[in-house]
Formats: structure tokens, sequence, C-alpha cells
């Protein structure tokens, strides 16, 4: 009932970015076009940096839209009607999305270029290249590590609270509904980089991945029980991290469910 209610308030064009989102991904994968999406594909297809990476950041708003207003749905509601009473609502609202979208934005092209590198020394490093698992099973292990973090529980703190969240943050105009919206995506970005970064380590578009993180951090920023669930979600990304690093077949069929 709960999310019901939450849901009818948040403006529609909101709920029509995500299920857009969702759209756009599930479309691409049925017509044999999601492998376009992935990172790798993009890094290795010998297009400029600049254009790989512009094409990514375009894919990357539809990662943004799916799996990451999900679970901000509560502070965007709350902001809306707020913002219904400024001269102009729905440029603030915009501006606030903005806000939100810029952080993850910037987070998908520090993760990228960041990726650019790994694979580069994947190509120079032929242990390396011949052991593609370590740099998942890594990953994971640094997902699962993280959900234990000081910073991880400060930041949910934040994010679960957003009646306190905007009291303390809201004030009339762009300048400041932007500013609002960008100091949430930081909280935001606090306790879900890790998580996101899982998608550089199982592919951008993957299906199930996508849905199953989705599916978390909705969990842990909003639900009763997510303050409970952060520690057995590190418990098991531990889990597969380990079972990336020394069952490297098994895992890489888990990566390629879609």
């Amino acid at each position: 009932m709960a999310v019901i209610t939450t849901l009818q308030r948040v403006p529609r064009p909101v709920v029509a970015a995500i299920l857009g989102g969702w759209a756009f991904v599930v479309a691409a994968e049925l017509w044999g076009a999601g492998h376009a999406l992935h990172h790798d594909t993009l890094i290795e297809s010998g297009l400029p940096r600049w254009a790989a990476l512009a094409l990514f950041l375009a894919a990357w708003q539809a990662m943004i839209a799916a799996m990451m207003l999900p679970s901000s749905l509560p502070l965007i509601a709350l902001f809306s009607r707020a913002a219904a009473n400024q001269p102009h609502p729905r440029r603030a609202f915009a501006a606030f999305i903005g806000g939100y979208a810029a952080v993850w934005s910037l987070f998908g092209a520090v993760a990228f270029i960041g990726d650019i590198g790994v694979h580069q020394a994947a190509d120079a490093w032929l242990w390396l290249r011949e052991r593609p698992w370590l740099i998942s099973g890594s990953t994971l292990l640094l997902a699962g590590a993280f959900q234990f973090s000081s910073l991880k529980d400060r930041c949910l703190r934040e994010c679960r609270r957003p009646e306190a969240f905007l009291v303390g943050r809201y004030a009339r105009g762009l300048p400041a509904a932007f500013r609002t919206g960008w100091e949430h995506g930081l909280f935001c970005l606090g306790c879900c980089w890790a998580l996101m970064l899982l998608m550089f380590a199982t592919g951008v578009a993957n299906l199930a991945w996508m849905g199953a993180l989705t599916l978390v951090m909705v969990i842990e920023k909003t639900a009763r029980a997510g303050e409970r669930a952060v520690r057995v979600i590190g418990v098991v990304l531990l889990l597969l991290g380990a079972l990336a690093l020394a069952q490297p077949p098994e895992f890489a069929s888990l990566c390629a469910a879609r």
C-alpha cells in the first residue's frame, strides 16, 4: 500500500522515465543489440575515446532511470509536492532531477574511463588478460566489503529519511533545486556506487543483474528491513566474489544470464 501511495505522488514523467529505461534495455536485448550498450564493446569498437564515452553516457542514462530513480521515489515525491508552491514548479523539479542525474552521469564517466585503463592493463599484461575473472571477482569482493563500511551506513541514513533531508536543504529557485538534487545524488552515490560498479563487472544492460541490483538498492533505501539486509547482501556479494575467483566457469555462466 505504501508503494502504491508513493507512486501516486510521483510525477508521471519520472514513472515514464523508469519504464522507458527498462523498455530501452529490454528492447535492445530482444533485438540483439544489447551488446552495443556494453562498455567492453564500446571500448574495443575502435571508435575515438570521446565518441565511445558519449555513446556510453547516452546508454547510461537508461541505467540511471531504470535502476537509480526507483530507490529515490520517496524523496522525489516529497520534492514534487514542495516545489508545487514555487513560481515555476516544473522547472524546479527538472532542475532537481538534473542535479541527481548529473552526479550519476559523472560517476558513469569516471567508471568508463577507469575501465579503459583496466582494458589497457589487460592488453599489456598477458597474465591478467588470461584471467579476466580476477577483475570481476575483485569488484564483487570490493562491493561486498563496502556493505560493512561506516560510509555506507551514513549515506543510507540520509537516503532513508527523505523528510529530514528535504527540510534541511529545500529552498526556492532553480539553482537551489539543482543543488538539492546534486546533494541527494551524492548521498545516493555514497551508498550505491560499489553496487553500480558491478554493472561494469557483469556487463552494462545485463538484465538479470540489473533487476537484482535495482531490487537490492530499493530494499536497502526504502524497506523496513533494509538496514538488516545490507549485511546479508554484503555476505552474498563476498561469496559471489569468492566463487568468481575459485570457480570462474560457474561464475561466467551466472553472469551470462539475461
